[in-house]
């Protein structure tokens, strides 16, 4: 991996009825409900996804910058009983072909929405999943209801010094070959998963150890314009959910979104870092359900 791939990597991984509010949902299912595992095709691809659910909200789960959209395993069974719920593999990532050419993130989930006929949707976006839903809602906001983004970051605000080379070091690995070890770097890292959550760490380390695509594939997503200072165009319910033991640079970017979209409201969760559904699957369940909830349909 050059180091131009690993800082880009590390810019990428950060790169209900009403009754419901009264009540919040309890996220205690164990094993998910029977998935719909298919494709959609893309420009030039094709996408992996998973569809469940018949709820009257679509809900589309946006996976981060580091593993496929298993990631979503743990809270998948309620979005199921919830809502009408997509997950997908962004290219490269999971089951869905890696990119050999260039190619529009924004344009692959607006096919996928197309294709599974959605006409609009509540967007879920985690680190750059939450990067890609900010640009698909300026871009498309028609398709958009409401949005959650979750240590997401923002394309036009910075980066620090300390998060660029925590990437670097992180990556190093990679660029001898060793795959294993770059692997075991990101799955420890404290910044995606607080101290004390050692399940959540082993099973990012077996999903990525599975999948060692997720990490090492090359990339062609073409640049999109910045959506800082565009941001105030940005019209839907939103919430940001933060966890406490993420990089400083996650909390700046919320800070910068939260002031950015009229309205939005942030969200910091107790010890967590920055794959809090792995970590606090039953909590970031019941936030997000009941945020949609709140705004109604």
């Amino acid at each position: 991996m050059t180091t131009l791939r690993a800082l880009l990597l590390a810019a990428s991984l950060w790169i209900c009825p009403r009754a419901w509010c009264q009540a919040p949902p309890q996220a205690t299912a164990t094993t998910s409900p029977p998935a719909s595992g298919s494709f959609v095709e893309v420009e030039g691809s094709k996408l992996y996804y998973e569809e469940c659910g018949t709820g009257p909200v679509a809900v589309v789960l946006i996976h981060d910058g580091i593993a496929h959209s298993a990631v979503w395993d743990e809270v998948w069974p309620v979005f199921c009983q919830k809502f009408h719920t997509i997950r997908y593999d962004r290219r490269g990532y999971g089951r869905s072909p890696a990119p050999i050419t260039w190619y529009s993130e924004v344009e692959d989930l607006a096919a996928l929405l197309r294709q599974r006929k959605v006409n609009r949707a509540v967007l879920v976006g985690s680190s750059h999943g939450g990067e890609l839903s900010i640009d698909f809602t300026l871009q498309h906001p028609a398709l958009v209801q409401q949005l959650v983004l979750i240590g997401a970051v923002v394309s036009g605000f910075p980066y620090s010094d300390h998060f660029l080379n925590r990437g670097i070091s992180n990556s190093q690995p990679f660029d001898k070959g060793d795959v294993p070890r770059g692997i075991a770097n990101w799955a420890k890292d404290k910044y995606l998963l607080a101290p004390g959550h050692d399940a959540a760490k082993k099973r990012l380390l077996d999903m990525l150890t599975a999948n060692p695509q997720d990490m090492t594939h090359a990339d062609y997503a073409r640049p999109t314009q910045a959506a800082l200072p565009r941001l105030r165009e940005i019209r839907v319910p939103t919430l940001l959910l933060v966890g406490d033991a993420d990089i400083p640079d996650v909390h700046a970017h919320a800070g910068a979104i939260e002031a950015g979209i009229a309205g939005s409201k942030r969200v910091v969760i107790a010890e967590t870092g920055h794959l809090m559904y792995l970590e606090k699957p039953e909590e970031f369940s019941r936030a997000v359900i009941t945020f949609i909830a709140s705004n109604g349909y």
